[in-house]
């Protein structure tokens, strides 16, 4: 009996740190297998801040999706909102003249307004997350490309008219020549949320309402207001994505951001939050987000061919929630 305890404990831990140890595994295929012509081409410096401002756009996004997924919904809006936030972005500044500080409060305004309209549908009129954001991703794609006549919008900085503000070049830079600028503000506001949901009412409220609505709502939480808000965050998250994204690669578009949810739902799966709402934590999202953006990473750097990968995401995704469902059971 005591061997069959201490086995079941080994899988129970297992189980419990299945992310981290993932993490960890990945970290040293990668170590290994990425090597040429006698130099590590993963564990170089380079490589690695590569890998961190890669991961930092569906990172983000993912923060918002985790609270959206806590919930036991889904935002599938989110990559069209960064394709419209990056088509308004740089429309803003090189057809209309504003300046870096407008143009940002108006496109975190645009996001968070969009995520509230995300919201107002499904608390008010009740109709599932899943359909409103499948048919507002349609709708933010259409506006964007309403927006920009169909093509992208290039950025080129200067201070004449016509311009886009040279500090909004800031986004795409490296602090000291080596930490990506995105990977800070990923961080910074990774930090943050991980604080909103684990020392917060608002934080222990998600969780109350993805584990038992009827419940949560017994005990006086007001669930559409807490849903409306995480859609609004969730919103207001992609918006920044969508600047970044625009900086990133000097234009905007409405075709940007796409599959973008995809990714963020990995990140969130793979983290070990629970698409039935109710479990995970941000700490998880973040080491998700680190696994699929090193997945990613080791793919590119063997020169995988970009079909091959999308079929290895895909499969690892199922993965993940099947991973979820047999820790469930057990």
């Amino acid at each position: 009996m005591k061997q069959k305890g201490e086995g079941l404990n080994v899988r129970e831990t297992i189980q419990r740190f299945q992310s981290y140890i993932a993490l960890v595994v990945i970290f040293i295929i990668g170590s290994i297998i990425c090597v040429k012509n006698g130099r590590n081409t993963f564990l170089s410096v380079t490589n690695l801040m590569n890998l961190l401002r890669a991961v930092s756009e569906t990172g983000i996004i993912a923060i918002g999706m985790t609270m959206i997924v806590l919930l036991g919904d889904i935002d599938l809006s989110v990559g069209s909102v960064v394709g419209l936030v990056s088509t308004g972005c740089a429309a803003l500044m090189m057809h209309n003249d504003l300046e870096f500080v407008p143009t940002v409060l108006i496109c975190m305004a645009m996001g968070a307004v969009y995520g509230l309209f995300n919201g107002f549908v499904v608390t008010r009129m009740k109709i599932q997350a899943f359909v409103v954001t499948l048919a507002s991703m349609n709708i933010a794609r259409g506006l964007a490309r309403l927006w920009s006549g169909g093509a992208g919008i290039p950025l080129s900085y200067g201070d004449a008219p016509g311009l886009a503000p040279p500090v909004f070049e800031i986004l795409s830079k490296r602090v000291g020549g080596v930490v990506p600028v995105p990977a800070i503000i990923f961080l910074v506001l990774w930090a943050i949320f991980a604080f909103v949901m684990s020392k917060t009412r608002f934080g222990r409220q998600i969780y109350a309402v993805g584990g038992n609505s009827t419940a949560a709502h017994l005990s006086g939480i007001n669930v559409k207001n807490v849903k409306l808000i995480a859609f609004m965050l969730s919103g207001l998250l992609a918006s920044i994505a969508g600047m970044i994204h625009s900086a990133q690669i000097f234009q905007g578009g409405p075709n940007e951001g796409m599959s973008y949810e995809m990714y963020a739902v990995a990140a969130v799966a793979i983290g070990g939050t629970s698409m039935a709402g109710g479990k995970g934590t941000m700490f998880g999202t973040l080491v998700g987000a680190l696994i699929f953006g090193m997945l990613d990473n080791i793919m590119g750097l063997k020169g995988l061919n970009s079909n091959v990968q999308l079929v290895a995401k895909g499969f690892l995704i199922i993965l993940s929630v099947f991973l979820q469902a047999v820790k469930k059971e057990d």
